[in-house]
C-alpha cells in the first residue's frame, strides 16, 4: 500500500476503456449515490487496482473485479481511500489476471458548495430559492464524483444514467436515447459519448429555457439558462453556429459530436469549461441582454464562447498527454478565439486588442517567480495555479509569434495534419512542433524550445554606432535584476514607414547590422549617429513578438515624434507605450521620461492604446503617491489633461451608428476622469447616476457608461455621507442581471473613505454575493489598501475555508498583497503567511510579495529622479 502514497501520477499496471456510471443526486439533501462499472484491461501482473477517488465514501462489499474471460469475481480484501493522495487503494488476496475484467464500485458522495466536482448551484424560480447539481472536474475532480484515473492520458468511453426529479432538465456530454418515469423520478440514459477524457466529462440538473438553432451540417446547437432568461442566450447562440463551422474549415475537421449544449450557471467559478458538448459558462460569459449589457460584456461573450468551442478540437478531440502541456489546450484556444472573433466582427480590431493578452503574460512572465510555459507538476493541488498568464496568455502570444515566422497558411496547413494525426489521443507540446516542422521545412523545435522551456523573456536594447545598428538582448526581470536566459528571437524592424519591413534571427546575445546595406541608405550626412532620411525606426512591429525593446535616446526621441505625428499603427504605439512603462517600473527609465512619452498620446483615440495608457496611468499615480505624495495633485492633473481630448470627442452620449469601440471607450476615459477626481465629470456622473435610479431603463444612463456613474458616485461617499453607497447596494439587490451586480461590486471598493472600504469588504463576504463574485469586490482604492490588508488577516480563516479548495482563492492574496510598495510589508506579508500557506496558494504568494519588493525600488528610484518635480509640474500645466 505504501508505494502508492506521494505519487504524481498512478500506477499504469490497469487501463480503463469505458465507463458505465449511474447517479443519484438528492437535490434537497444534497447528496448523491452511484454506481460504475469500468471496462479495465490489466497490462501487468498485480494484486492491486489504484485509481482516483476523493470526498467519496467506499463500501468495503460494494466492490468487485470481475473476469471477462473465465466470469471469475474477485474480491479485494482490502479497500482504502488514501484522501491525502485522492487515491483509492484495491487490495486482493491474488494476482489478477492479464486480460480485460470489469471494476464494479458503488459509492456515495456530498453534493458541495466548492463549485468543483459533483456541487450545488443555486437560484430562484417563482420566488423559491431552489438547488441545481451542476459538475467541474476540470484539472482533476471527476474523483469527487466517480472512482475513475482522473488523468487526462487515460482516455475513455462514457455511458452515463441519471436518476432524477421527473420536472427538472438533465443534460450530459450526449444527446438523450431514452427517459423513464420512475414514481417521482425519472432515468434519463445518454448515448455513448466518443473516446475523451474524465476531465471533460459533464452532468448538469436543473430548470432551464433555451433557445435552439443548427449548424449547416445538421448540428443541433443550444443554449440554457435560467427560467425567464432564453432571449439573454440569443447572442451566444448565434456566435456558436458561425463558429463551429469557422473551426471546420480551420482545422480541415467537423466538429465530432452529435451537439452541442452551453449552459449558464448560477455558481461558477471559472469563466467557462469545455465539457465534450455540454459546454458550462457563468452567467457573465454567456448570456447578453440587449437593454443592459455594455459592449464589453457582448466581446466577453463572443471571445468566451469561440475559446470553449476551440477546445472541442484543441483539448477535447487531441488532448494534452499530462499537465505539464496545459498550454496546449489553453494557449491556443486562446489564440483561435481570436481568428474566429476577427472573422466574426472585424470591426472590433481584436488583434489589435489581442495586445492585453500579451502585456498581462509579459508582466507575470517578469517576475523571477514566473515559471516556464511547460512546468513540472507533482502533485494534483499544484495544477490550479497554473491557468494563469503563463499557460493562456504567453501561450497565445507565443503562438501568435510562430504563426507570424511561418506565415499565416503554412501554420494552417500544420495545424490541420497535427489534428488528424492526434485526433481521439494525446499528445505533447513536442507533438506539435514536429507537425509544424514537417510542414514549414523551419527548425521549429530548436526555436521554440528556448521559449516554452525556460521562464521569461528578453529585453532587446538597440542602439545606432559607427552606422550600424546595434542588438543586445539580455532577461527582462520587472526587478531590475539581471537574468540569465536566451532566446532565439525573431527581430522585425521598419524605418521611417512600414513598406519594406525586414526581419532576421537574433539566435546571440548580441549582433549588428550595417544599416547601409541592409536599410537602403536610411542613414546619412557626415555624423555616424545621425539619422537623416529615416527618422523612426520600430522594433518588433505590430507587437507580434514575446519581447520587449528598449531604445536608446536618439531613437526613442524619433519614436515620439513619430507618435505625436500620427504615423504609427495603432499596435505600435501601443508597444511603445507599454515597454516604456515595463523599463520604467525595473528602473531602467525615468518616470520623468515615462511621463513625456506618456503626453505624446494626447490625441490617441484607439480604443486598445488608450486603454492601456488609462491603466498604466492608474499604476503611475499610485507609485507616485508612494514616492512623492507632495507631487500627486500635479500628477491627477496632468491625467485629467490627458484624457480631456478623448473625453471631449466622445462626449456622455452615445452618437447614432458610432462603434463597438467608442461604446466600450467612453466607458473606460470617464471612469478615469471620476477617479483622477475631475469635478466636472463626477457631477455629470451623479446627476446620470440619480436620473437612472428613478427610472432604470433610463437613456441617460445607458450600460456602456454604467461602471463610470457608479465610481464616480463612489469617490464622494464617505463614512457621514452615505446615500451615494445605500442606493448602489439597492441596484445590486434589485437587479437579477450578473454583469450589473459585477459591474457594481467592481466599483464599490474604490472609495477613498478606508471605513466605507471595509463596509464593502464586509459585505463581499455575505451571503448577498454569490461566492465566485466575490473577487470582483477586492479592486480597493489606495486610501483602502491598509484596511483591506487587516481586513484579509482578520477573515484569512473563513476564507481559506470558503475558497481554498479552489483556484479563487489566490485571486484574495495577489489582489491584496500586490498594490503595496515597501519592503517592511513584504516581510510583514511573509511573516503572516508563514504558518498559512498550502500548495494552491504557494507560487501566487511568491509571486504578490515579488510585486511589493518591485514596487519598493520603483518608489526609491522615483524618489531620486532630481528633476521629476519641475517635469511635473510643467507637464501639469502644458498649454496645448
Amino acid at each position: 500500500m505504501e508505494q502508492f502514497r506521494g505519487q504524481p501520477r498512478l500506477p499504469k499496471f490497469a487501463v480503463p476503456k469505458r465507463y458505465d456510471i449511474h447517479l443519484e443526486p438528492d437535490l434537497v439533501a444534497c447528496k448523491f449515490a452511484g454506481s460504475v462499472q469500468i471496462d479495465l484491461d490489466i497490462v501487468d501482473a498485480t494484486n492491486f487496482i489504484v485509481l482516483n477517488a476523493a470526498d467519496l465514501s467506499v463500501a468495503h462489499n460494494a466492490v468487485s473485479f470481475k473476469s471477462q474471460t473465465s466470469s471469475k469475481v474477485f474480491e479485494p480484501s482490502k479497500v482504502e481511500i488514501v484522501e491525502e493522495d485522492e487515491i483509492l487503494v484495491l487490495e486482493f488476496s491474488e494476482v489478477l489476471p492479464l486480460e480485460m475484467g470489469v471494476l464494479a464500485i458503488g459509492f456515495e458522495g456530498t453534493l458541495n458548495d466548492k463549485m468543483k466536482g459533483f456541487y450545488r448551484s443555486t437560484f430562484e424560480h417563482n420566488g423559491e430559492k431552489r438547488n441545481m447539481a451542476v459538475t467541474q472536474f476540470e484539472p482533476a475532480d471527476a474523483r469527487r464524483c466517480f472512482p475513475c484515473w482522473d488523468e487526462p492520458a487515460c482516455k475513455a468511453t462514457f455511458k452515463i444514467t441519471l436518476d432524477v426529479p421527473s420536472d427538472l432538465i438533465a443534460l450530459s456530454n450526449m444527446p438523450v436515447i431514452e427517459e423513464k418515469p420512475n414514481g417521482h423520478l425519472k432515468t434519463v440514459s445518454y448515448q455513448e459519448s466518443p473516446i475523451m477524457s474524465t476531465y471533460l466529462v459533464a452532468v448538469v440538473i436543473g430548470l432551464f429555457d433555451y433557445v435552439e438553432d443548427h449548424t449547416p451540417d445538421g448540428i443541433k446547437v443550444r443554449v440554457y439558462c435560467q427560467v425567464g432568461k432564453a432571449d439573454q442566450g440569443k447572442f451566444a447562440l448565434d456566435v456558436a453556429v458561425k463558429t463551429l463551422g469557422l473551426y471546420k474549415e480551420y482545422f480541415a475537421c467537423p466538429y465530432s459530436l452529435p451537439k452541442l449544449d452551453m449552459i449558464a450557471i448560477p455558481d461558477f467559478a471559472a469563466g467557462a469549461m469545455e465539457n465534450y458538448g455540454l459546454v458550462t459558462y457563468r452567467e457573465t460569459a454567456l448570456l447578453y441582454d440587449e437593454k443592459h449589457s455594455a459592449a464589453a460584456n457582448k466581446q466577453r461573450v463572443a471571445t468566451v464562447v469561440a475559446h470553449e468551442l476551440a477546445h472541442q478540437w484543441f483539448g477535447n478531440l487531441v488532448t494534452m498527454e499530462w499537465w505539464t502541456h496545459l498550454w496546449l489546450n489553453e494557449g491556443f484556444a486562446t489564440w483561435v478565439s481570436y481568428l474566429a472573433a476577427d472573422s466574426l466582427f472585424p470591426e472590433w480590431k481584436v488583434w489589435t486588442q489581442f495586445l492585453d493578452e500579451s502585456t498581462e503574460g509579459l508582466r507575470l512572465d517578469g517576475l523571477a517567480e514566473s515559471h516556464p510555459i511547460e512546468v513540472e507538476i507533482n502533485h494534483a493541488g499544484e495544477i490550479d495555479e497554473i491557468f494563469d498568464a503563463i499557460s493562456y496568455r504567453k501561450g497565445a502570444s507565443v503562438i501568435r509569434m510562430l504563426q507570424s515566422y511561418l506565415g499565416a497558411e503554412c501554420f494552417q496547413r500544420s495545424l490541420a495534419s497535427y489534428i488528424k494525426k492526434h485526433a481521439c489521443s494525446n499528445a505533447k507540446t513536442e507533438d506539435l512542433w514536429a507537425a509544424l516542422e514537417e510542414g514549414s521545412g523551419e527548425p521549429v523545435n530548436r526555436l521554440m524550445n528556448s521559449w516554452t522551456k525556460q521562464k521569461g523573456y528578453p529585453v532587446v536594447s538597440v542602439k545606432i554606432n559607427n552606422q550600424k545598428l546595434e542588438f543586445e538582448q539580455t532577461q527582462f526581470l520587472s526587478s531590475g535584476s539581471q537574468g540569465d536566459g536566451q532566446w532565439i528571437v525573431p527581430i522585425t524592424l521598419c524605418c521611417g514607414s512600414y513598406d519594406t519591413p525586414h526581419n532576421f534571427l537574433l539566435q546571440t546575445k548580441s549582433e549588428s547590422l550595417d544599416m547601409k546595406e541592409f536599410l537602403g541608405c536610411c542613414v546619412g550626412g557626415g555624423n555616424d549617429n545621425s539619422i537623416a532620411v529615416c527618422s523612426w525606426i520600430k522594433l518588433n512591429v505590430d507587437q507580434t513578438g514575446f519581447y520587449r525593446v528598449k531604445y536608446d535616446e536618439k531613437l526613442a526621441a524619433g519614436l515620439r515624434s513619430a507618435i505625436e505625428k500620427n504615423y504609427l499603427s495603432a499596435t505600435d504605439r501601443f508597444g511603445i507605450l507599454d515597454d516604456s512603462f515595463a523599463l520604467c517600473m525595473a528602473c531602467q527609465q525615468s518616470l520623468t521620461s515615462l511621463l513625456t512619452l506618456m503626453g505624446a498620446y494626447r490625441e490617441e483615440l484607439d480604443y486598445t492604446v488608450l486603454s492601456n495608457l488609462i491603466s498604466i496611468s492608474y499604476k503611475v499615480a499610485r507609485i507616485a503617491a508612494d514616492a512623492t505624495p507632495e507631487l500627486v495633485d500635479y500628477i491627477k492633473e496632468f491625467f485629467i489633461s490627458l484624457f480631456q481630448y478623448s473625453a471631449e470627442k466622445l462626449g456622455w452620449e452615445p452618437r447614432p451608428g458610432e462603434g463597438h469601440l467608442d461604446a466600450m471607450l467612453r466607458g473606460e476615459v470617464l471612469t478615469a476622469l471620476a477617479v483622477f477626481g475631475h469635478d466636472l465629470t463626477i457631477n455629470e456622473a451623479s446627476r446620470r447616476f440619480h436620473a437612472f435610479l428613478d427610472d432604470r431603463n433610463t437613456p441617460v444612463l445607458p450600460p456602456d457608461i454604467r461602471k463610470a456613474a457608479y465610481v464616480a458616485v463612489m469617490q464622494n461617499v464617505t463614512t457621514s455621507n452615505r446615500s451615494g453607497y445605500e442606493s448602489l447596494l439597492r441596484v445590486y439587490r434589485e437587479t437579477d442581471l450578473s454583469q450589473e451586480k459585477t459591474r457594481i461590486l467592481g466599483s464599490l471598493a474604490s472609495c477613498p473613505d478606508p471605513n466605507i472600504v471595509l463596509e464593502v469588504l464586509n459585505f463581499v463576504l455575505s451571503s448577498e454575493v454569490r461566492s465566485q463574485d466575490a473577487v470582483f469586490g477586492l479592486a480597493v482604492s489606495r486610501e483602502g489598501r491598509e484596511t483591506a490588508w487587516s481586513w484579509l488577516k482578520n477573515n484569512w480563516d473563513y476564507i481559506s475555508k470558503t475558497w481554498g479548495s479552489g483556484f479563487l482563492i489566490t485571486r484574495f492574496v495577489s489582489a491584496i498583497v500586490s498594490p503595496f510598495a515597501s519592503f517592511e510589508k513584504a516581510s510583514e506579508v511573509q511573516e503572516f503567511f508563514a504558518t498559512r500557506t498550502k500548495p494552491s496558494i504557494a507560487r501566487t504568494l511568491k509571486q504578490s510579495i515579488e510585486r511589493v519588493h518591485i514596487n519598493a525600488k520603483w518608489v526609491e528610484s522615483i524618489q531620486n529622479e532630481k528633476h521629476l518635480a519641475d517635469a511635473m509640474k510643467e507637464l501639469a500645466y502644458r498649454k496645448y
